[in-house]
């Protein structure tokens, strides 16, 4: 069970290359796809789900080009896009019941599924409420369970904790660890923590290019020795955000603690600190801007 991605691109006549020579290989397990606002994350995720055809590479699903035979890959797909809506007078036992049968499923099956999947997003006592009264976390675990119904080997996420709470944002982010043993499971997102703790492979995606990948402890190894704490004046940080990259900007007492990226140490009572994935993510995003300045000058 594999997907792969080969030199997969998106043109749009408006606005260029939106996702340019995009390469991974899928595997079971979670993968992180982590990108800024803009970065292409949803434009892949489009393609991956035979909503949006590529204009260069293909992808394919257990060595079957999905753009030649789309059917291959939407019969085991699950997918939960960034916009994801609902009826709002339909319950969730309503609205995953008409999914159902969209999906083509007998309705004796359909039944005893979503009362599984109810169980595992643990809606089972909301039920019968209308969707128009659940909160956005509720909304997001119905939106998980319809990704569901079908029991998918490849499970597609797009932002899925945007506007979520922070507990809500943990529970959904910990369902989805749990949905990664035995498929796999792509979460795209631009919030670093989504996928610290849960991603088993992160891709670092950044003005529609893979800037790198590997499993999050490959990641922190590229920043390792590069990650400083230092105080300034408030007066001081535009200043030092202009001199460095700077990560957290935290208040303590007069001073401001900063967390700064930088190969050298950037001050002599600057210390040493150990990496977090966000000083990797912010690092490597700023490498690839700063060599894609670089190049469009040579």
């Amino acid at each position: 069970m594999h997907l792969v991605i080969e030199g997969v691109g998106k043109k749009y006549p408006s606005r260029g290359w939106a996702l340019s020579e995009f390469s991974l290989t899928l595997a079971p397990g979670l993968t992180g796809l982590l990108g800024p606002n803009g970065a292409g994350k949803s434009t892949l995720m489009r393609i991956l789900a035979t909503i949006t055809r590529a204009s260069a590479g293909r992808v394919t699903w257990d060595g079957v080009d999905v753009a030649k035979s789309p059917d291959s890959l939407r019969s085991v797909l699950g997918y939960l896009p960034q916009d994801f809506g609902v009826y709002p007078q339909l319950s969730a036992i309503e609205f995953l019941e008409y999914l159902a049968a969209a999906k083509g499923l007998d309705s004796r099956s359909a039944r005893l599924r979503i009362a599984e999947l109810l169980e595992l997003v643990h809606l089972t006592d909301s039920a019968h409420r209308p969707l128009g009264g659940y909160s956005g976390g509720m909304r997001q675990r119905v939106g998980i369970a319809q990704a569901l119904l079908n029991d998918p080997q490849l499970l597609i996420v797009d932002e899925p904790t945007a506007g979520l709470d922070p507990e809500e944002r943990v529970r959904f982010r910990n369902l989805l660890g749990e949905l990664s043993g035995e498929r796999i499971v792509l979460l795209s997102t631009h919030i670093v923590s989504d996928v610290e703790a849960t991603a088993s492979r992160i891709a670092l995606l950044s003005s529609g290019k893979l800037v790198a990948e590997g499993t999050p402890e490959a990641l922190l190894a590229r920043v390792e020795g590069k990650v400083w704490e230092l105080a300034v004046s408030p007066e001081h940080l535009d200043d030092a955000r202009r001199l460095w990259l700077v990560g957290a900007a935290l208040r303590r007492g007069s001073d401001v603690l900063l967390r700064v990226v930088a190969d050298e140490c950037p001050r002599p009572d600057a210390r040493a600190v150990a990496p977090s994935l966000e000083d990797a993510y912010l690092a490597l995003v700023r490498e690839d801007r700063a060599n894609a300045i670089a190049g469009a000058r040579a």
